[in-house]
């Protein structure tokens, strides 16, 4: 049975405060921005509600509850206990669902992890739909306060948002190091901000702080019908965010990202909300934009330039998310490799990947030019989310009996208690499906298709190539039985299959009749885990005759960096100076059988995903010039 998950390791006072602090900032940057939006979706929305007290109250008590049991509960007490040696997210999550060999778990668990799989890799898909949304619902939600500083400048707020956008992508290649550290600093000022608006808002009615009785939801749900369901498509914006928890639990720890949020991030949403709720009441008008005129006047413009940074950090954090999430799809083989540059010397996970970088400028602009208002977009951002909320909730109820040493059934029983809140949600956002709702799913749609067709191809052309080359015994002994001419120097073949011999090594020895006095068959694997301590990472085994077999091991949150292996092998009295060794790596080159191009279209997307990908040489940080590659040609 897998290791319980561990608790954090106790952290030194000033780390564990730094951290708490960071976490603010990149962790609640996102669902610390929805304030801007939801509370008055809940009554301008397209399904909003009149503005009455019964309306208001039962509002605020959704919003309460929600935050409570789908964030606090949910992600703080069951999600984040599901951790990957330390690492969260959704692939990290994915990665735990792997065929029991042992014989553990029930059988209907085991029959549900293949599927379950395909579901947590449209729930990653689903999250590079967030990555675009995310930015532009929120810098949107801030630039539309210029409307209450000043309507006659209302024409600026779609192209101020664009170049906002732009700034930031622009800005991704310098990485975020360099601003990191204000995220925190920045954020608990927004934070504090949306408390103080909020007292403000509830000093003109405190009656509105009855919404933390439940009963109020429950009677809004039951008294309001189909419309009164609906409007649990708004309340649904005050949780987005949520997997932002999960995601960064690796960067921060569990005890940190609880800290930030129980002692500033909820009761500031909370005391915002209710603020809100309390103007409305007081002023049923202030509809159009709760959040702006809950400030006095000569506070709006400052108050737009901070959310407007509130956002920025909102979108960065997303977007770094994104990044993190692509490289751990390149490295559990569920897309191509991609040019990853590392923006820090010293904070690992500050990455940098420019094709998703740019997709997701492209993306972002586009969809601020076509919805052109927060509220446009409301439906289609929300969709996106519940969906990865959903997909979540289902992996864990193969993950929860093992991991939490949960009875099957007690699993299925609290896992339900999500699930049924989060359809409920799914539900009341379905309406607005043909409104905008349709794009994340054909977005998630489209990349789903991309990552499954990439898994499940390369999966063929592995099985194929090792039908077809030659047992590695049986090359040794062939060796053995003939003399062959060495020459001085050592060769490194990178293999993926250590059984079998290496297709540049046959054809090397076919062409050129000659062979490294030291060869080395490297196999790179990538485990179901984020990191690899480092006296793991290597281990060598020799064949004789001057072949030697080595396995590298990385997590998968790691970039393999071949020459500072070689350091490695000095360390382990094998001594591979980079400047005396020569890589040789196999290319294969797919392409599809004869027939109709419905039975091929398959094998199409790969051979373009695969001319596109970033070559074996950069991925591995070989030198060029220390590089030989040897092609061959795959019918698929």
């Amino acid at each position: 049975m897998p290791e319980a998950a561990k608790s954090d390791p106790p952290a030194p006072p000033k780390r564990f405060w730094f951290l708490s602090l960071a976490a603010l900032g990149v962790v609640y940057g996102d669902i610390g921005t929805s304030p801007l939006y939801a509370v008055r979706e809940s009554f301008s929305g397209h399904y909003g509600v009149a503005p009455d007290a019964g309306n208001i109250l039962g509002v605020l008590s959704l919003i309460l509850w929600s935050l409570v049991l789908v964030v606090s509960v949910k992600y703080l007490g069951v999600v984040l206990r599901a951790d990957n040696n330390g690492e969260g997210g959704i692939l990290a999550l994915t990665a735990l669902i792997t065929p029991d060999e042992s014989g553990d778990g029930d059988a209907r668990s085991r029959n549900l992890r293949g599927p379950l799989v395909l579901i947590g890799i449209f729930g990653a898909a689903l999250l590079y739909g967030d990555g675009m949304l995310t930015p532009v619902i929120s810098v949107l939600g801030a630039m539309e306060g210029i409307r209450v500083a000043a309507p006659e400048l209302s024409g600026l707020v779609v192209p101020g948002t664009i170049a906002v956008l732009a700034l930031l992508f622009f800005a991704q290649r310098r990485g975020t190091a360099s601003v990191g550290a204000l995220f925190g600093p920045l954020t608990l000022v927004w934070f504090l901000a949306l408390a103080a608006l909020g007292l403000r808002g509830i000093l003109l009615n405190p009656s509105v702080l009855a919404a933390v009785n439940p009963t109020y939801a429950a009677n809004f749900l039951l008294a309001g019908g189909l419309h009164g369901f609906l409007v649990l498509g708004a309340v649904f914006l005050v949780v987005t965010g949520s997997e932002a928890l999960y995601a960064d639990l690796g960067h921060f720890g569990k005890s940190p990202i609880r800290l930030a949020w129980f002692a500033v991030a909820f009761p500031a949403l909370l005391l915002n909300y209710f603020g809100q709720g309390a103007l409305i009441l007081a002023d049923p008008a202030a509809t159009v934009s709760p959040f702006y005129l809950l400030a006095p006047a000569w506070a709006v413009v400052p108050l737009i330039v901070l959310a407007t940074v509130a956002t920025i950090i909102a979108s960065q954090a997303i977007i770094t998310g994104v990044f993190s999430l692509t490289m751990q799809a390149v490295q559990l083989g569920l897309w191509p490799r991609l040019e990853i540059r590392h923006t820090s010397a010293t904070e690992y996970g500050q990455i940098y990947v420019p094709t998703i970088n740019w997709t997701l400028m492209v993306g972002t602009i586009a969809l601020v030019l076509t919805f052109r208002s927060s509220a446009a977009i409301a439906g289609a951002y929300a969709l996106a989310i519940i969906g990865t909320m959903i997909v979540t909730t289902l992996l864990l109820y193969v993950v929860a009996p093992s991991r939490f040493g949960w009875n099957p059934a007690v699993s299925a029983l609290v896992l339900s208690l999500f699930l049924v809140l989060e359809l409920a949600f799914l539900g009341a956002n379905v309406a607005k499906f043909l409104e905008g709702g349709w794009v994340p799913l054909a977005l998630a749609g489209g990349i789903f298709i991309l990552m499954v067709t990439w898994w499940d191809v390369r999966e063929n052309v592995g099985r194929r190539l090792q039908k077809e080359l030659v047992p590695l015994p049986k090359f040794l002994e062939e060796m053995t039985a003939k003399a062959v001419t060495r020459v001085r120097g050592n060769a490194v073949y990178m293999t993926g299959n250590p059984k079998v011999t290496p297709t540049a090594l046959v054809k090397n020895l076919e062409h050129q009749r000659t062979l490294h006095t030291t060869i080395v068959l490297l196999s790179v694997r990538f485990e179901r885990v984020p990191y690899i301590r480092l006296g793991a990472r290597l281990s060598l085994e020799y064949l004789g005759r001057g072949f030697h077999h080595a396995v590298a091991r990385y997590g998968f949150l790691e970039v393999p960096n071949v020459p500072r292996l070689l350091e490695l092998f000095s360390e382990r009295g094998m001594p591979l100076p980079l400047k005396e060794t020569t890589f040789f790596l196999g290319r294969e080159r797919v392409v599809p059988k004869k027939g109709p191009w419905p039975l091929r279209w398959r094998t199409h997307i790969f051979s373009f995903m695969s001319r596109n990908s970033q070559r074996a040489t950069a991925f591995f940080r070989i030198p060029p010039d220390r590089v030989v590659e040897v092609g061959s040609q795959v019918e698929i």
